[in-house]
């Protein structure tokens, strides 16, 4: 049996590219579209339901494409075809959504940068696993996080520098973004289609019969395999019921303003029941070689070791999402003392925070070949909990904060913190998973990382307006409070062996 062959820094390079031009779609996306919800009249306590078809875009989207990419090959090899469509998509969307004409346009615009930022991304994490031999993959994982932070520093920065450097407006009449956001998207879009088209210009990709020489069985091979049958769909239906009675009570209680956005996690239990049924009954069927019994046997088989990590990412990803949509109003209220949207204000805040998203984007970049040595010496997964924990301080430390410059200290815990979430699950994951299923363990294990951004999409908004619509800075107590337990539940987490 031959081993992959041990690649040098210019092929590591290649390899990862392409991830520098998605983040940079995916900061623009984080740091502004909140920004421009806002300009076009969305409240506050609203700005969570604006994000929630980009949850519900991965949670759909990238276990598709992981199934699907395990079973491609053609002229562009089998993951580049994805990264290629993904990449054309995400720059029609950028160069769209500064200029959408309405609340709804905006949105709809949302779900489609997702959706295509989805399909190129997701492919990029089971690459490493296809290109790399398991020893390098802590390696290959670092470039990628080196560029996911060189990417965000750029995309971060663009309106700043755009505005104090070429003098371009960043402040616009109510109903229409800044010159300074439009810019910012229109050089995004061209830089992540050419990063990407990069990596798929200088990668060669190991054709089927190389694989198999690396002793690595095909995804086709589990097609003959007996189908796994669903037990518990009626169970998950029963659970989203529950849930949607849990909401309805803590309206009539007056604990929830409102909960029709929370009424969507109710019916997403419920949907899974109704998926788990449709698979069983296929699978009896003599049915089951399709695609969503596929995709449920293997959620219901996934080795030990991602079950574990899975909840880990539940609460890290809970926490992520919350700084990402209230980071702007909880700094403009913090620094600047104002949640006017419209005033100056807030636009410097708005300006202020891409600045800080770049700060924490590359400390990201730094520390990404930082913890691979503090990794050799305790291991990746005390490596991640110290790591989560170092999180939730900077958490407290944005709501403690009252001083522009002042912010710039817990940026530098979440840069650390981004580092780890990027690297250190996928080296453990990786070395956990069977390299046939790869592509669409990588998905699934999105399903963790899409959820709890769907639940704060979804009920945050009620949250905010029932208990402190006023204060949005104690979002970031309720972040550092849900990084913490993430860090708690690595310590169930075994550490597999690298071979």
């Amino acid at each position: 049996m031959q081993t992959r062959p041990t690649l040098g820094f210019a092929q590591l390079w290649n390899i990862s590219f392409g991830f520098f031009g998605i983040q940079i779609g995916f900061a623009l996306q984080n740091a502004n579209a909140s920004r421009i919800f806002q300009s076009l009249g969305t409240p506050i306590d609203q700005l969570g339901l604006m994000w929630i078809a980009a949850p519900l875009t991965g949670l759909l989207v990238q276990p598709l494409i992981g199934h699907y990419s395990d079973r491609t090959w053609g002229r562009l090899g089998r993951r580049r075809p994805y990264f290629l469509v993904g990449a054309i998509l995400c720059t029609c969307a950028l160069f769209f959504m500064p200029n959408s004409p309405s609340i709804l346009a905006a949105a709809i615009t949302l779900w489609i940068l997702d959706a295509s930022l989805n399909v190129s991304m997701e492919p990029f994490r089971a690459f490493v696993g296809d290109m790399l031999a398991p020893k390098q993959r802590p390696a290959g994982y670092a470039f990628q996080t080196w560029f996911i932070g060189a990417g965000a520093v750029v995309a971060s920065i663009a309106p700043y520098v755009l505005e104090n450097v070429f003098g371009v407006s960043n402040t616009a009449p109510a109903g229409q973004v800044p010159d300074a956001v439009r810019y910012g998207f229109y050089f995004g879009g061209v830089m992540l289609l050419i990063a990407v088209l990069w990596t798929v210009l200088t990668v060669r990709e190991y054709s089927p019969a190389e694989m198999a020489a690396f002793g690595e069985e095909t995804a086709e091979a589990d097609d003959a395999a007996p189908m796994v049958v669903p037990t518990r769909g009626a169970l998950w239906i029963v659970g989203g019921a529950v849930v949607a009675g849990l909401i309805a009570w803590a309206e009539a209680a007056g604990a929830l303003e409102s909960g029709r956005e929370a009424y969507f996690v109710a019916a997403g239990i419920a949907l899974y029941g109704v998926a788990q049924l449709v698979s069983a009954a296929l699978v009896r069927a003599g049915r089951g070689d399709n695609v969503l019994s596929h995709i449920i046997g293997d959620l219901a088989t996934m080795p030990d070791t991602m079950r574990r990590l899975a909840l880990v990412q539940f609460f890290t990803w809970g926490a992520l999402i919350i700084m990402w949509v209230y980071t702007t109003p909880v700094i403009a209220q913090q620094v600047w003392g104002t949640v006017d949207p419209a005033s100056d204000g807030y636009n410097q805040a708005g300006s202020w925070v891409g600045v800080l998203f770049a700060i924490y984007s590359g400390v990201a970049a730094v520390a990404a070949f930082a913890l691979p040595l503090l990794a050799r010496r305790i291991g990746a997964g005390r490596t991640h909990m110290l790591c989560l924990a170092v999180g939730a301080a900077a958490y407290i430390g944005i709501y403690l904060t009252h001083d522009r410059l002042g912010m710039i200290v817990p940026m530098v815990g979440i840069g650390i913190v981004w580092a780890s979430v990027l690297t250190m699950p996928y080296v453990l994951l990786a070395n956990a998973l069977p390299q046939r299923k790869l592509g669409v363990y990588m998905g699934i294990f999105n399903f963790f990382i899409v959820l709890p951004q769907l639940i704060v999409a979804t009920v945050m908004g009620g949250v905010i307006k029932t208990w402190f619509p006023t204060q949005p800075a104690y979002t970031m107590l309720v972040a550092a409070a849900v990084m913490a337990l993430a860090a708690v539940a690595m310590l169930r987490v075994r550490e597999p062996s690298a071979a």
